[in-house]
């Protein structure tokens, strides 16, 4: 099986224009079939041979966005059991590769160049807006698909709500990010908190450790990420446990999912699903490798998950990404 680690180049500045409208269309063209993005490209798949068939000598690119915190090879090394299974169970061959960002893992698949990609939240509905990308499987969890995004301050801080973040600095991750972007936002949008007008400063950090970190070290007054990062920021010991508390905590939140590009063979995508649907009781497969986003244990995978929970997001952060670019230059990056 073929095992390949690859930098993408990070696509971030042409990519953020186009993922200020993304949430939005998606919304907008949800219930139009005909307008569905992607369209055009599955149905070209499903009369033209595609570039790979999941064979040893043409196998399917897979590309995973950077886990928070971690390296290139320890977020392969996390989803390779998963994939080795999968690849012996429905006979197909992976090429898996670390995208350098979120973006990049979003231009990949816009390009053709990725079959199977591991997006979050956000940037699935960039990628569904972009390429078509079909929702393939959301990892389970203690029967849950969902997790929860926040907003965390030190643990001595003076901040008792979000309100009281008025004047102050925020450090958010990679604009692409839910759950250290895009949710906080949009959370302190709904306390009445404008980003743009009321926050002190905006400090971009480009992952949800990095924010975390900023707090802690006092870098900024808060610091947007995943209760997730945040709990293994702690548990490997990057953030004493008493360093910093949540202010904020926002609505569960669905799963970072799994998404194939639309032209890939009708047969393939049944036998990807077939594949993630049981990987959790195929031979060789422990408990312990059945992993997630960031490397963090689940259950199974589920792929009859509703894209109707992702539209949701996307409906919810209409507001944001109606003032993603002035939130930007606040921060300094247009």
């Amino acid at each position: 099986m073929v095992e390949t680690v690859s930098m993408f180049l990070d696509k971030r500045g042409a990519a953020g224009a186009a993922l200020a409208t993304a949430v939005a269309l998606a919304v907008a063209g949800c219930d139009k079939k005909a307008d569905r993005p992607g369209e055009a490209a599955a149905k070209a798949g499903s009369t033209a041979a595609w570039p790979r068939d999941g064979s040893a000598e043409k196998p399917l690119a897979v590309m995973l966005i950077p886990a928070d915190g971690g390296t290139e090879d320890g977020t392969k090394a996390d989803f390779m059991p998963l994939f080795n299974a999968i690849g012996h169970a429905e006979q197909l061959h992976f090429d898996v590769r670390v995208g350098q960002s979120y973006s990049a893992v979003v231009e990949a698949m816009a390009n053709g160049q990725v079959d199977v990609g591991w997006f979050g939240p956000v940037s699935y509905l960039e990628a569904r807006k972009r390429a078509g990308a079909q929702l393939l499987a959301v990892a389970v969890e203690h029967g849950s698909s969902t997790y929860f995004s926040g907003v965390f301050v030190r643990g001595d801080s003076p901040l008792h709500g979000l309100a009281d973040l008025k004047g102050k600095t925020l450090a958010v991750g990679d604009p692409s990010s839910g759950s250290s972007f895009n949710f906080p936002l949009a959370m302190l949008i709904e306390a009445g908190v404008d980003p743009v007008k009321d926050l002190g400063k905006i400090v971009l950090t480009g992952s949800h450790v990095n924010s975390l970190m900023a707090a802690a070290e006092g870098h900024a007054d808060a610091g947007a990420a995943s209760f997730n990062s945040f709990e293994k920021a702690v548990s490997e010991k990057k953030i004493p446990a008493d360093q910093l508390r949540p202010l904020a905590k926002s609505d569960p939140l669905p799963n970072p999912p799994l998404a194939m590009h639309p032209g890939l063979d009708a047969d393939i995508k049944r036998r990807l699903r077939e594949g993630f649907a049981n990987v959790h009781k195929a031979p060789g497969i422990t408990p312990d490798q059945v992993r997630g986003y960031g490397g963090m244990k689940v259950d199974r995978y589920d792929v009859d998950y509703p894209e109707a929970e992702f539209l949701k997001v996307a409906a919810r952060l209409q507001k944001v990404e109606a003032i993603k670019a002035d939130v930007l230059k606040k921060a300094g990056q247009n």
